[in-house]
């Protein structure tokens, strides 16, 4: 491989290259792609597989492997003319074949390399950072999970309540003919759960055990089976029983059985602080966007399409990938939601050009910081996060971009830096939503959040490491 050829063009962040790559390096090629496909190729007079190369050449052409053979050396060549001239390049290239032939072939390629980024400053920034207040219902909030848990449906003497549960039977007629799927027997249906379609539950509500209804309804024009969709109905439904919700007492019993604390003071001190540290990092990461987007006004610059385009590709690969492990496929999404490629496409554009001029303005703190993420600190985070998700270390490490963990890691780094040299303007929400500016330091804020947390019962078995780790991580 030889490049020929090297053009700068300074202003779009692109460097053209032209290069050459042998007969012999082709050739090494040509025969690759031989010996992988001769296996499928017929040939009379030959067994299959045995046929030589040039004997299938001839009945071929000479050029049938040709096209194979290119797509597997070019990448590989291409790589290292970018790698020899030492281009930082942030977009794949975009190649263009010159010249094909048994004496080798010779290529184009347009790389989009790394954009110069002068960052003016990046210590010293001011945002507001909102202070981490509890208020009593956002503790009663936390609590109700609790206590939702530890609710029970009990039979009850009485018509049914939007929120009871009731085993009914039923039968959906169709111009008195009944249809398929609307029929159960001893089905709990919890009113209020929008389960049915409208009109069904509420058609429920009201009825004791041992009371028949008839319900009339009407289905949605929209509904997914053809044959129902606005379709007059009956639905003869027979109560059989009545399950209200009884919900536990609140008391230092329910916070032994819930919790590992002795008093129920002592689990809402406990919810309290949870909720407490759950807003400081809500609030430090608002903190530290909007330094982010302070961060991103220092550095002038033109994206070059190319690292825009690939940001895009990111995005599209990322969701995609969501999709399929929710069951559907991209073209599904797209038929559902009647857009094309072109208009996701067209949608991801700003937050993609957003992301890369973080990632720039991130990367150019790190630099002028001296940052560097060595293998050592790889294989920590690497470790750390197998610990904090509790699957094994392969699992985490198994395809794992290592690469782009250093950068992440030093991106994360370098925003730590603008965060610590950053000034805070603490302030709290009041009832009316407005922000208020508090005469207030941090360390205030973080002597209270280092008062004295309740006591936890000394009766239960003390946690292991492993376990008080994966807790800190799911407080996070």
């Amino acid at each position: 491989m030889i490049v020929k050829s090297v053009v700068e063009n300074k202003e779009k962040y692109e460097v053209e290259l032209i290069v050459e790559v042998s007969a012999e390096e082709f050739e090494a090629g040509l025969n690759k792609v031989y010996l992988k496909n001769r296996g499928s190729i017929n040939v009379p007079g030959f067994r299959k597989g045995k046929a030589p190369r040039k004997v299938i050449e001839g009945m071929y052409g000479a050029g049938v492997f040709y096209e194979e053979a290119l797509e597997l050396v070019y990448p590989e060549a291409c790589n290292a003319a970018i790698a020899e001239k030492g281009l930082d390049h942030v977009a794949p290239p975009q190649v263009e074949i010159l010249t094909l032939g048994k004496e080798g072939f010779s290529f184009k390629a347009l790389v989009t390399v790394r954009p110069e980024v002068t960052l003016k400053q990046y210590k010293g920034l001011e945002a507001d950072k909102v202070l981490p207040t509890v208020t009593e219902a956002a503790v009663d909030k936390e609590l109700q999970v609790f206590v939702d848990r530890a609710t029970q449906l009990v039979t009850v003497d009485r018509a049914a309540e939007l929120g009871d549960t009731t085993v009914i039977d039923y039968v959906g007629l169709k111009d008195n003919v009944p249809f398929a799927g609307g029929t159960a027997q001893d089905y709990s249906l919890e009113l209020g759960s929008g389960t049915f379609i409208p009109g069904f539950e509420d058609g429920v509500v009201g009825m004791k055990a041992g009371d028949i209804k008839d319900i009339e309804l009407t289905f949605p024009a929209e509904y997914h089976a053809e044959e129902l969709a606005g379709a007059a109905v009956v639905f003869q439904v027979k109560c059989k029983e009545v399950k209200g919700k009884q919900p536990p007492v609140l008391d230092d019993e329910f916070a032994k059985d819930v919790s590992e604390f002795d008093t129920l003071a002592e689990f809402r001190a406990s919810l309290k602080e949870k909720v407490i540290d759950r807003n400081m990092q809500q609030s430090e990461a608002q903190f530290r966007q909007a330094l982010l987007g302070q961060l991103c006004d220092q550095i002038d610059i033109e994206l070059p399409a190319g690292m825009i385009e690939t940001q895009v590709d990111r995005f599209v690969d990322n969701y995609a990938a969501r999709l399929e492990q929710q069951g559907i496929t991209m073209d599904m999404y797209m038929q559902y939601m009647n857009i094309d490629m072109a208009k996701i496409r067209e949608d991801l554009r700003e937050p993609a050009i957003l992301q890369t001029k973080q990632q720039l303005a991130l990367d150019a703190v790190a630099a002028a910081e001296g940052i560097v993420i060595t293998d050592e600190d790889v294989e920590a985070e690497v470790k750390k996060a197998a610990v904090n998700l509790g699957v094994p270390y392969e699992r985490v490490a198994d395809g794992l971009d290592r690469d782009n963990l250093k950068k992440d890691l030093a991106r994360d780094k370098a925003m730590a830096v603008v965060a610590e040299n950053a000034k805070a303007n603490l302030v709290e929400v009041a009832d009316n939503g407005e922000i208020e500016i508090k005469e207030i330091t941090k360390e205030e804020v973080e002597a209270e959040k280092a008062e004295e947390k309740p006591k936890k019962k000394t009766t239960r078995k003390k946690k292991t490491e492993t376990e008080e780790v994966k807790e800190e991580k799911v407080e996070e």
